[in-house]
């Protein structure tokens, strides 16, 4: 079984997680600079290449009512990008409330600095991202 790679994708930085080959537990993989949206696909491509991956989810940011923003328009150019440049599935989940969540368990469970998270976070987002997808399969 191929893995499923989790994406935050930020206006600076895009956090990655992909889960293990069983696709039970997501962890976050890594950070990489936001360049361009041709770049960035190719990044992620290589990646998911170099890593199995067969199942892209990246995180939609929704405002509290539910309805898209800014930022979902440029998570939805992105996923054009992808998809124009593979086969490789590509799918959404709503990431409300995901970087608050992040920051939190970062402060208060792994009491790392201010500093710190910022290197952590993207990617830690990303596992939040990918762990809700896995959830909301398990429950199908």
């Amino acid at each position: 079984m191929n893995r499923i790679m989790g994406i935050d994708y930020g206006l600076k930085r895009i956090g990655i997680a992909i889960t293990d080959f069983l696709r039970i537990t997501a962890s976050p993989f890594d950070t990489v600079k936001n360049v361009s949206l041709k770049k960035n696909a190719l990044k992620i491509l290589e990646i998911a290449k170099n890593r199995d991956v067969s199942i892209i989810v990246l995180g939609l940011p929704l405002n509290m009512n539910g309805t898209e923003g800014g930022m979902a328009e440029t998570v939805r150019k992105f996923i054009e990008k992808i998809k124009f440049l593979s086969d490789i599935e590509v799918t959404t989940v709503d990431e409300r409330l995901t970087t608050v969540q992040a920051e939190r368990m970062l402060i208060e469970e792994a009491d790392i600095s201010r500093e710190k998270r910022k290197g952590i976070k993207d990617k830690v987002v990303a596992a939040l991202i990918l762990q809700t997808y896995l959830d909301i399969q398990s429950d199908e």
